[in-house]
């Protein structure tokens, strides 16, 4: 009982301050920028950069074979920038990429080195077979390395004709997919419904510091662990709203919203207890804002290869966020996979229940100091 009107009673003195408000501006404007500016899809369409090294009668039998491709049936001759120089190229509009033919070997070979645009040079022997020569920019896969050698080695109708015959079959029926825009939803609510904690509950405690309410706590009857419960539970409380600002207008009824309530819980938890222990070492916020920062940082490590599957290292899986990630990618398709979002919820639970412990020994030591 005096856990809840210590909550209550920090809810309200929360409610007045600039930090409360933070979380839940940066979800309403997440949700503006959702629904007004990010489309359902991204148009992912490549650009790949070609110099025809062979004969103008070869080339132009080339040319034509790219444009039975093209959107409008047509090329058309454009300025590109290259060295800061404008030089012109012809531009092919394929649905599912742009292919720019130069006039320029050196050009070419530029935008690959300097650019790291995708570039190839095609040649042309005597007996008009094509050679393609591809510059690389060192982290492509191994799959990817050995397609190109592969790709050119059949005929084009025989190489599709054999990936049209081959027997697929899926591992998963009736799988969900999501779109680009809900795909990043997962590291919103990483973001601003988890790490955000971490910097709130210590700017709280920081303000507590300078306007001398922990000293004046360290006089009262009230258990200490009870004073940074109730600060918890306020974190808790905003993650929480402002988490369904985001995912509700958006995901509407798909998501598993149970699993999402007790995975917000256990991750709000673990963000403020490790929050609370950092705060612990410092007199004020900016002595601890670098430390603030670099961690914050390290957490969204996860989040940048998971735009990014091409970089993926290893020790990721060891940083917290990897593991929210997965399991609020797993909630927001709404799988039902109960087991792995539990073990996740849990292990964030006691791993927050170690950092709290370690933080209320902290606190009583230093209350007064």
């Amino acid at each position: 009982m005096k856990l809840f009107s210590s909550f209550v009673k920090e809810l309200k003195l929360a409610s007045r301050g600039f930090y409360f408000y933070i979380e839940i501006f940066m979800a309403v404007l997440i949700l503006v920028v959702f629904l007004f500016v990010v489309p359902d899809n991204f148009e992912n369409k490549q650009s790949e950069y070609i110099y025809l090294d062979m004969p103008s009668e070869v080339s132009t039998v080339y040319k034509e074979s790219i444009l039975a491709f093209t959107i409008n049936n047509k090329a058309e001759t454009i300025d590109i920038k290259i060295n800061k120089q404008d030089k012109k190229a012809t531009l092919y509009n394929l649905e599912d990429k742009d292919i720019y033919i130069m006039n320029s070997r050196s050009d070419a070979i530029y935008l690959a080195d300097v650019e790291s645009k995708i570039v190839a040079v095609v040649s042309s022997d005597s007996e008009y077979n094509f050679n393609y020569t591809y510059y690389l920019q060192g982290y492509e896969s191994t799959k990817y390395k050995n397609l190109l050698k592969i790709i050119h080695v059949e005929a084009d109708d025989t190489l599709e004709m054999t990936m049209k015959n081959q027997d697929v079959r899926p591992l998963i029926s009736n799988v969900l997919t999501l779109s680009d825009r809900e795909n990043m939803i997962p590291a919103v609510l990483v973001f601003n419904g988890s790490l955000m904690g971490l910097f709130i509950i210590a700017a709280y405690v920081f303000l507590d510091k300078q306007e001398g309410v922990i000293k004046a706590f360290a006089i009262t009857p009230t258990p200490v662990w009870q004073y940074l419960m109730s600060k918890v539970f306020v974190i808790m409380v905003t993650s929480i709203v402002s988490s369904l600002i985001v995912i509700v207008p958006i995901m509407g009824i798909q998501p598993n919203y149970l699993q999402l309530l007790i995975t917000l819980i256990a991750t709000a938890f673990f963000s403020s207890s490790l929050g609370l222990l950092l705060a612990s070492f410092y007199d004020n916020i900016m002595k601890a804002f670098g430390a603030i920062y670099i961690l914050m940082m390290a957490m969204l490590l996860p989040s940048i290869a998971y735009f990014l599957p091409t970089w993926s290292p290893d020790f990721l899986k060891f940083i917290p966020t990897y593991s929210m990630l997965e399991s609020f990618k797993s909630i927001i398709i709404g799988n039902g996979d109960w087991l792995y979002v539990l073990s996740v919820a849990g292990g964030f639970m006691f791993i927050g229940v170690v950092l709290f412990v370690i933080s209320n020994t902290r606190y009583k030591k230093t209350m007064i100091g």
